[in-house]
């Protein structure tokens, strides 16, 4: 690690080359933070992407980046001066969890214990850590609150309540001030390019067909990424007590067909399908009760999905290698999907 001046606050961001993590260290630099940015660089999709997210921070005199693994770095190197610790990192994905199961142990629950052991001993003023809609499966009537039990229907869902239970352990046992954020289908610029939303734009400025897993009637609580890092911010600023479980998303559940429609007026072009079965583990519905936040954090959601997309369609036209081409229009798709539906 390179020196750093001593003055001003430190805060330490694992996964801080990723969607989420670096518009947070943005964020704490506009803020007059110093800023130790933690990242393994994994295969999960590329590594030049992560780079690039990280643009000018690089060059931020009060910007420090690590390439390093929790799960085998020596973290109390990685924590020691840090004041907040936001704990983003993590293998995400829910098909692979199946079938790689330790990859998600080690990636969401031996880091975070790590990361959490050099806490305790750095005595760290707050833990924020990035928790996942995941741990409650589907929300089937009203909207998943905090208190309600938690039934994952993915190893990735499971290994992010295991993740929580540490930090409520570190909270408990040894007063560690943690604090988990439930972030509910994050997108916008910089979203990873395995995600729903990041598809669908790539679809329609390529003219390749989406792939659309089940019926496109499955719902999410799309929440824009500066709203998240919003509530992120403010779940380090705010008193809270240890071991909290936060839910952020956006107060609207939206079909993914709507959103495809959505996709598609605000291109221009039309999209094409490429229709398969729903994934295993993946929930139908997502939806978020937010009082909590709003109580605790003073925080609502503030950018609408209108606005959210076309920010993150204006981002990926930006870095687009291949003109728009037309295909099959959404609304050939729609018809496709009813005749599946209703086939003997």
């Amino acid at each position: 690690m390179t020196d750093r001046p001593s003055a001003g606050p430190l805060s330490l961001v694992t996964g801080a080359a990723g969607f989420i993590g670096s518009h947070l260290v943005e964020r704490l630099l506009a803020a007059g933070r110093h800023v130790r940015g933690v990242d393994s660089f994994t295969g999960y999709y590329d590594p030049q992407l992560k780079r690039a997210n990280l643009g000018q921070a690089l060059a931020h005199p009060r910007f420090e980046m690590v390439a390093a693994d929790i799960t085998h770095s020596e973290t109390d190197a990685l924590v020691a001066g840090a004041e907040t610790i936001f704990h983003l990192a993590g293998q995400p994905g829910v098909s692979d969890s199946w079938t790689k199961f330790p990859d998600y142990v080690q990636g969401n629950v031996v880091s975070t214990q790590r990361l959490l052991e050099a806490a305790r001993r750095a005595g760290v003023g707050r833990f924020v850590l990035a928790s996942s809609s995941s741990v409650y499966g589907d929300t089937v009537e009203d909207p998943s609150q905090e208190d309600d039990p938690v039934a994952p229907l993915s190893p990735y869902g499971l290994t992010k309540v295991s993740a929580e239970a540490l930090c409520s352990l570190y909270a408990s046992e040894w007063k560690v001030p943690t604090v988990a954020l439930r972030y509910f289908t994050v997108y916008g610029p910089r979203q990873r390019p395995d995600m729903a939303i990041h598809r669908l734009i790539r679809g329609v400025l390529e003219g390749r067909p989406f792939t659309l897993r089940g019926d496109g009637t499955q719902q999410r609580a799309f929440t824009y990424v500066d709203d998240v890092v919003d509530a992120t911010l403010a779940a380090a600023a705010t008193d809270i007590e240890a071991g909290t479980s936060i839910n952020v998303g956006a107060a609207r559940c939206v079909s993914l067909t709507e959103v495809m429609e959505l996709v598609e007026q605000l291109s221009g072009q039309v999209l094409r399908l490429d229709l398969r079965e729903a994934e295993p583990g993946a929930v139908h519905r997502t939806a978020a009760c937010t009082d909590r936040a709003r109580q605790l954090l003073g925080w609502e959601p503030q950018t609408t999905l209108l606005r959210g997309i076309e920010k993150q369609l204006s981002w990926q036209e930006a870095s687009a290698s291949a003109p728009a081409r037309r295909g099959q229009s959404l609304l050939h798709a729609r018809r496709r999907l009813e005749e599946i539906a209703h086939a003997p």
